[in-house]
Parts: C-alpha cells; structure tokens; sequence
C-alpha cells in the first residue's frame, strides 16, 4: 500500500499547531478517536468495578476491552494483561514479587542497552536478595547488542534476562528472540522491554520469546497507561504484596488500587486507531494491526532514511548508533552547541526533540556522553511526514 500520511495526520487535532512533533520516542499525540473515548466514557457514567449498577458494569466492560486490545496489539491473552499507571511502576511490582524466589548466589543478566526502568528495578531487588548482577555491553561503535556474549552471562543460577525490544535512544532492535532462546535453555525467565519498540512495527510476544513483554500505551497514541503481558499461568505463580482485602485473581491482583477506568477506554481507540493505519487491511483486528503496523514502519523507515542521509552530510553533527536492525530514531550531538542548547533552538522554529540522556542511563555512559549532557533525539512515528524531517535537517544545519 502507498501509506497516507496526510490522512493519518488529519486525525491528530494536537497536529494543526504548526510543531514538528518529532517528540515521539518520549510520548505520541493521540487522534481524536481517543479523546473522543475518554471523554464518552465519562459523559456516561462510569463507577468502580465489580458493583451491581450500570455505570459499575460499564467501567467492568472498558477494562475487558482494554485487555482485549493490548493482547491483540502484542499477540497475549486478555487474561494475561495486567494494566497500571506506567511501565516503571508495573516493572517494579513485578520484579518484587519475581524476587520472592531469589536467592543468595543467583544470578540475573541485563543489558547496557536498555532504558533504566528495565534495569533499575532488578539492580535493587537483586541487591536486596543477594543475587549477582551480570552485563551484556553494547558496541559503542554500531550500537549492536551482541548475542554471543549471552553464552558466557547465562548459567545455571541465572534466574531473569531483562533486554529491550529497541533502544530509545539509538533505535536498535537485538535479536530478542535468540537472547530469550538462551535464557530458556538455562531455565531463566525473560522481561522484555517493548516500550519503545511497540509503535514501530508488529509485535508477536510469543515470536520474541517474552515471558513478560511491557508496553506503554502513550507511546502509540493512546493515554499514560502501562501494561505488562505475560501467561496468565505464570503470573499465577507469583504472589505480589498487595491489600488482604483486594482481588485474589489474576491479573487483578497486580494491580493496586483504584483504577483510571476513563483512560483505559482511550487505550482499546488507541488500538483500534493503529489497526486502522492501513484502510485496506481485512480480518480480525490482530491482523489488521500487523497489517497496519508493516505499512507504518516501511513508511516511517523511508522517510528515517532522508533524515540520517541529512544528518550524517553535516560534519558539525555526530551520530550515535548504526545497528542493523532499528526504529527511525536519531541520537546525536552538533560540536559547540550543548544538547540543551540545540534542542532551545530547535523549538524556536517550532521543532520539538528531546535532550539528555532520556533515561537510557547505562547506554550514554557507555557511549561517553552522560555527563556532557548526552546528545539529542529525533524520533519518527507514523503521523510524522517529510516536511517534518526537512525542518529539523535545516535548524540543524543552521547551527554549523
């Protein structure tokens, strides 16, 4: 299909204000379809789950179809989708209640490459049961995570892998099917950190070999919503602190509190809005999302490519990462200009990027940027078009 980027476009009002929303890597703009459920939702009433009256059984229906939505969009069971505030909070619950089973001596592997919400968590709770923390290093050089070196990290203690599906920094995408391979083969269970690969293309939780996959729906146009997907017989087996008088089932019992029942309804439009992506795929809405999103990374992928070709032409900009495999997201720094100054003067011309080291805490000290203020993002999604690219290709190379 000839993908159209106009007619996707018309359908984000936040658009027509005259930004290049080259923001995305840190949270997308939602399409009117989005608004428009939420706010539905509260023009009829909602309650709290579980209760005997319409509006209790109306908030009953949004979270099933928000379970239904996100395990159509990673390829889950409903079941098995536990929904929260924010990936980071979901991360921290689980690996709490992973942690229950670890011991003195056990071991668990990370990577360099990952955002520190998929580190941090398991740094603390292996510290607190005494289990060894083992790395996979990036090459700084192509910003590839190399496989072979799991064979050397994995080993019989080993009790969780956590990898990422893509940098949101440098956009590289691991093999993460032949990462979680080893690490089944030495009886390890595996975390993967989807949040910035879901909006970039299809995903099949299962193909990857995700025991856990993390999403977070305001990366692909919906609201600041997280979700954890997993087998709802695993997630059986782990006992999360939580309130005595809360559900015993499962996935409610991950999740705490009082739910925003309102913004979950935005997370089954956002869903449908990706399904939607390409008008001419049929059948189930599982497979028009991986319809849509094929058409949407080839799409975000050709017009990436101008925006590196551009870059990579100006000798004052240093690019950061080159791996085969990766989303359409720039990292990089212009000489003499600090990454805040440049991101100041990007949005004077009314081009938003982000600066710092966007929590990729382990992958910009790695690269040696951390304390120089790491470098700047440019991040494509599929509302963003060519005009985009050529405006911040020309604020850029009015810096030289």
């Amino acid at each position: 299909m000839v993908f159209d980027v106009s007619a996707v476009r018309a359908t984000y009002p936040a658009l027509s204000d005259g930004y290049a929303y080259l923001d995305g890597a840190a949270g997308t703009q939602v399409p009117e379809a989005v608004i428009e459920a939420i706010a539905t939702a509260y023009r009829r009433g909602i309650g709290n789950v579980g209760g005997a009256f319409p509006a209790s059984h109306r908030s009953d229906a949004i979270v099933a179809e928000a379970r239904a939505a996100v395990a159509d969009l990673v390829g889950g069971r409903p079941e098995g989708v536990i929904l929260g505030p924010n990936m980071t909070t979901l991360t921290y619950r689980l690996a709490y209640a992973l942690a229950k089973h670890w011991r003195e001596g056990d071991e668990v592997v990370l990577s360099r490459l990952d955002h520190d919400a998929n580190v941090r968590p398991w740094v603390q709770v292996a510290a607190r049961a005494g289990a060894t923390v083992r790395w996979a290093e990036v090459d700084v050089a192509t910003g590839e995570l190399g496989v072979e070196q799991y064979d050397a990290l994995i080993g019989e203690r080993t009790r969780l892998v956590a990898v990422t599906a893509a940098s949101n920094v440098l956009g590289t995408r691991p093999d993460v099917p032949a990462i979680t391979a080893k690490a089944r083969a030495g009886g390890a269970v595996s975390y993967v950190d989807g949040v910035h690969a879901t909006a970039h293309g299809p995903t099949d939780a299962a193909a990857l070999g995700a025991d856990f996959y993390a999403t977070s729906a305001y990366k692909w146009s919906g609201p600041h919503i997280g979700a954890v997907v997993a087998d709802p017989e695993r997630l059986d087996a782990l006992v999360p602190d939580k309130l005595a008088s809360s559900s015993e089932d499962v996935p409610e019992r991950f999740e705490t509190g009082t739910s925003p029942f309102a913004d979950f309804a935005g997370v089954a439009a956002a869903v449908d809005h990706l399904a939607g992506l390409d008008p001419t795929a049929t059948g189930t809405r599982r497979e028009r999302l991986l319809a849509s999103l094929a058409a949407a990374e080839a799409y975000e992928l050709e017009i990436f490519a101008g925006l590196l070709a551009g870059l990579a032409a100006m000798p004052h900009v240093t690019l950061y990462g080159k791996a085969a495999r990766r989303t359409a997201t720039a990292y990089f720094t212009v000489a003499g200009r600090t990454p805040d100054e440049v991101a100041t003067h990007l949005a004077e011309r009314r081009v938003n990027v982000w600066n710092g080291h966007n929590y990729a805490w382990e992958v910009t000290a790695a690269l040696g940027i951390r304390e120089a203020g790491s470098a700047v993002r440019a991040g494509l999604v599929h509302y963003n078009d060519s005009s985009d690219v050529d405006r911040l290709l020309e604020g850029v190379a009015a810096l030289g």
